[in-house]
């Protein structure tokens, strides 16, 4: 029997760090709040490797419940507040702490300058405690909570230079474009509702496990895992809501990092996998599962094809490898999707922390364009980025190679067209991140000029010459660097599958593929890695001055992928102005004049008249009141006898 675990003290950790900071921090030192901040996400990363060593050391026998209160009751339906652990949620509970953990301290250095450096801090910690919710939820409603939780605290984060306009319309975009997946999202807890009276994991799935597949069309199971999806859709940034992910690279670089490339986007995925026994059961909900990851993975690498500010091309490649974890998903292979998941938050969280430390170096510059030669400058941001770029390319024994391997043999196990899309976009991925290497480490450095002496001269920014960023930022990410090496030799033997076994059963296990047909289409997706790698190689290293001869030869196809192929352009006219113009327009100048602000002038008025009013019924006449009594109480006794007459 286990002993109690106090898995409640995981989320609580990071929230009382994010209340210290917050209520006291702006009256503190930065070192205060650095060691607030550090010492509540260290203390729960912490606490994650004390639970999986329990675990390990079978001491500890899972799934795990933590029941803490008793929270909603309403006829025969309950939600209790109560957390739940599993392999599933161990792995997502590791990566959360441990990526969380390592980017807390990176953003020591990286926000030092910063004047609201407390609420930095304060809104990253109320991010984890959030994160930990969904993550460790018992059932759909708490996982609701931290899903509505982390979309709060990105708006925050995301807008965190909300004195730039560009900053808080990013925040607002991502917080309203998840609304509309929240919606589907609340519409499937409303079906499972109604007809399995319960949100609790254990009793939704045990009613489901019974039923038959819903082969012969769509029914109720379909109908959910859609629903489901559209809400993956919104926070893991699918086609059509992926939109506001990009936009959200206008906050610091360290939330990049934490919330768009190691944890909250992938709350869908999560979430999706969690959902498994109703995606199982209906294979059309899981078809649409593999179509929208298959056709975002491809769409959203080509637009990081000609994308030049760096954190841009990382975004896109975020929307990317998604893609690739909802097609494992879609294709029946969840242990492979979560596989890619754990890999990716470790090679892209480098990414993105070395995406920082090259901006830092080079004072504030995102344009690629104006980068170039930093590898002297910057040989650890060097050294730790080429590494990641090899990991996400697929090259082996790297750990990106591993999950996306497993991922592309599931998928052509299912249909060979999902194999061809995943391909081609592997090659897109190594050849667009090869080129981000080499513009941005590789020739002559473009961003300040020589002066007479040859020596380097100011930036345009008058940050000088490119420096390494100091030991605080370099430490987390070769840490992240060895991971990036070694993360996916776990997979090794499907040692990764085996472990989560008890979640997903054995509806991975696919028969009718011969292991030589696995090796053939290994070789294969490691010859399109090379491909890529060779193709960025020839074009921004060997002939530099090729891909501005192909882009004009392309003339407006090129333009065309240069502005994501006018989505937002096309979104904005469909759906924002309609909103803001015409007819719409002047309904809500009515509603705002003759309703709020009628409201709002004439309260003090309208709250004389009615007091005025209401005084008259204190009398003090005996029988006046007997009155008021009589007439409440037949209203009471009609209303009673209404009710026992239905």
């Amino acid at each position: 029997m286990n002993s109690s675990l106090n898995l409640w003290v995981i989320p609580i950790l990071p929230l009382a760090g994010a209340a210290i900071n917050g209520f006291l921090g702006k009256r503190s030192s930065r070192q205060a709040v650095s060691t607030i901040a550090l010492f509540f996400s260290g203390a729960v990363f912490a606490m994650a490797l004390w639970v999986a060593m329990r675990f390990w050391f079978s001491s500890l026998t899972l799934p795990y419940h933590e029941y803490l209160a008793h929270w909603i009751r309403s006829g025969s339906f309950s939600a209790d507040f109560a957390f739940y652990l599993d392999q599933l949620s161990l792995v997502m509970l590791l990566v959360v702490t441990g990526v969380g953990f390592l980017i807390h301290i990176y953003s020591v250095g990286y926000m030092w300058e910063d004047p609201s450096y407390y609420r930095f801090f304060s809104y990253l910690n109320l991010f984890m405690f959030f994160m930990l919710t969904l993550v460790l939820a018992n059932n759909y409603l708490v996982m609701f909570i931290g899903w509505e939780g982390v979309g709060l605290a990105s708006y925050l984060l995301i807008g965190f230079w909300f004195t730039k306009d560009s900053a808080a319309s990013a925040g607002k975009k991502a917080f309203i474009v998840n609304r509309i997946g929240d919606f589907g999202f609340l519409i499937a807890l409303f079906l499972l509702i109604k007809h399995f009276g319960s949100l609790n994991f254990d009793q939704v799935f045990q009613s489901i496990a019974p039923l038959a597949p819903e082969t012969a069309g769509t029914g109720l199971l379909t109908a959910i895992g859609i629903l489901l999806m559209v809400g993956a859709c919104g926070k893991s940034a699918q086609i059509p809501l992926y939109i506001w992910l990009p936009d959200a690279m206008e906050g610091p670089t360290p939330v990049s990092a934490l919330i768009h490339a190691a944890t909250m986007v992938t709350a869908g995925v999560y979430m999706v996998s969690r959902s498994h026994v109703i995606f199982e059961r209906a294979p059309t909900a899981l078809t649409v599962v593999a179509i929208i990851g298959t056709l975002t993975a491809f769409f959203a690498a080509t637009i990081g094809i000609a994308q030049t500010d760096i954190k841009k091309v990382l975004a896109y490649s975020t929307v990317s490898q998604l893609g690739y974890m909802f097609m494992a998903c879609g294709a029946g292979a969840f242990s492979a999707g979560i596989f890619h998941l754990m890999t990716h938050a470790f090679f892209k969280g480098l990414l993105f922390l070395g995406a920082g430390s090259v901006i830092h170096a080079v004072g504030g510059e995102q344009d690629m364009r104006k980068m170039g030669g930093l590898k002297s400058f910057i040989p650890w941001t060097f050294l730790t980025m080429g590494i990641a770029t090899l990991a996400i390319a697929g090259i082996p024994p790297l750990a990106g190679f591993w999950s996306k391997d497993e991922i592309l043999w599931r998928a052509y196990q299912v249909s060979w067209v999902y194999w061809l899309i995943g391909l081609i976009t592997a090659f897109i991925t190594s050849f667009y991140m090869f080129r981000l290497l080499y513009m941005t480490f590789f020739g002559d450095y473009r961003g300040a000029q020589a002066d007479a002496h040859g020596s380097h001269g100011h930036d345009a920014h008058g940050h000088g010459e490119p420096h390494e960023s100091p030991m605080v930022m370099l430490v987390p990410l070769m840490i992240l660097a060895v991971l990036s090496l070694l993360g996916g030799l776990v997979g090794i033997g499907n040692r990764f599958e085996h472990f989560l076994a008890p979640v997903f059963g054995s509806v991975e296990v696919v028969e009718g593929a011969s292991h030589g047909t696995e090796m053939l289409l290994m070789g294969v997706s490691v010859a399109v890695a090379l491909l890529g790698w060779w193709l960025a190689y020839l074009l921004y290293y060997s002939r530099p001055e090729l891909p501005q001869r192909i882009a004009d030869a392309l003339g407006g196809f090129y333009q065309t992928v240069v502005h994501k192929y006018y989505v937002d352009e096309i979104y904005a006219a469909l759906f924002v102005k309609p909103l803001i113009d015409g007819s719409t327009r002047i309904l809500w100048q009515d509603v705002d004049r003759k309703i709020i602000d009628t409201a709002v002038n004439d309260a003090g008025d309208g709250a004389r008249r009615v007091s005025d009013e209401a005084r008259h019924m204190q009398s003090g006449n005996i029988r006046s009141y007997a009155a008021w009594i009589a007439a409440g109480s037949a209203v009471v006794i009609a209303f009673m006898v209404w009710m026992g007459s239905r």
